[in-house]
């Protein structure tokens, strides 16, 4: 079972990303006494988007002043980006409707902005739980058991839709290496398209570690194990898969800035936002309370009983996390990336 961690940024990195900021008073609690606050889950259940979802549900509201009541509700579709584009232009901006965020959001905005109907860094974000990679995974029975195997084996992968990391990072990563395979999308979650490996639809897919060892561990136990992660993206190699070789690694100097930019989404983790529009003495209350929710150890002791890590990071970080990202990366990089995986650069 994952212990539980916790991360803090220098002061240095902090004021890097430009975080300072006007104060604010906060919200006192007339504004939550006696209401409901909902959080918009953006895919199906089951998956570790719903499970720490289900936890904040459970947790932030004994931290927000007149402890308001909390629920959920799941919007799945489109890989995510069915309830990022509701979030930013339906939901309402009372402050009292919060989403799980995408961690690729900054990724899709850039990548297919026609569709992408927000911009990333207008969202308000409270907070952050944890930070991942994306592992991708495929059956051993298929004899691929490192990542150049598949440059002679190809494989089907399984995804919810194509704006998700399920099918950006694989695309990718067959792209800059030569991969063979192809990718299935309409499966509704991590949950869905790990089934669909388990019943021999697929042989592959990616998602974050804590999707793959809190619902499938015994996949990857014993001499002959039924799975096997094979590589990983994001900027620092996941603590549980230390001989698992990380993407950017592994490519040569010129294509590095193009792993970067999906790496980019490993620190974002699961967390919470609200809309643009909600006023600044909302977010400030929700920012306290979602850190003060990041330092409760029963919050702590219950990711750890699902299987789930707490890496903190509060809500300024992360919003200049979004904010850097947005800023630094360049229209050469989003071309080159958005051929490869779509096959075209525009």
């Amino acid at each position: 079972m994952y212990s539980v961690m916790k991360k803090a940024l220098p002061l240095a990195a902090v004021a890097a990303l430009g975080l300072g900021a006007t104060p604010v008073i906060a919200a006192d609690a007339s504004h939550f006494k006696g209401k409901t606050m909902k959080i918009v889950i953006p895919y199906g259940p089951g998956g570790t988007y719903d499970k720490y979802g289900h936890t904040f549900s459970r947790h932030i509201g004994k931290h927000i002043p007149g402890k308001p009541t909390v629920i959920l509700q799941h919007m799945p579709g489109a890989g995510g980006a069915k309830a990022m584009n509701y979030t930013y232009n339906v939901m309402a901006k009372n402050g009292l409707n919060m989403v799980v965020p995408l961690d690729n959001i900054v990724i899709n905005q850039l990548l297919r902005p026609k569709k992408m109907k927000y911009k990333a860094n207008e969202f308000n974000y409270l907070g952050s739980s944890n930070q991942t990679n994306i592992i991708l995974v495929t059956r051993t029975d298929t004899g691929v058991n490192s990542v150049n195997d598949m440059k002679n084996i190809a494989v089907i992968g399984a995804t919810s839709g194509k704006f998700s990391s399920g099918y950006l990072t694989p695309k990718l990563v067959m792209g800059l290496l030569g991969l063979k395979g192809r990718m299935v999308t309409g499966y509704k979650g991590s949950s869905r398209s790990i089934l669909a490996m388990e019943q021999g639809e697929a042989q592959m897919a990616a998602f974050n570690w804590l999707a793959w060892d809190s619902k499938v561990p015994h996949w990857f136990t014993g001499k002959k194990p039924f799975a096997k992660a094979i590589v990983q993206v994001g900027v620092f190699k996941d603590p549980a898969l230390p001989d698992v070789p990380m993407l950017n690694d592994i490519v040569s100097a010129e294509q590095k800035p193009l792993v970067n930019f999906l790496a980019s989404a490993g620190p974002l983790g699961r967390g919470l936002a609200m809309p643009p529009g909600v006023k600044g003495d909302v977010i400030k209350t929700m920012r306290a309370a979602y850190s003060a929710m990041n330092k409760d150890k029963d919050f702590a002791k219950e990711l750890n009983r699902k299987r789930l890590r707490l890496i903190a990071s509060d809500g300024k970080t992360v919003q200049g996390i979004v904010n850097k990202a947005m800023k630094e990366t360049s229209p050469e990089v989003i071309s080159k990336v958005r051929k490869i995986i779509f096959g075209k650069s525009s």
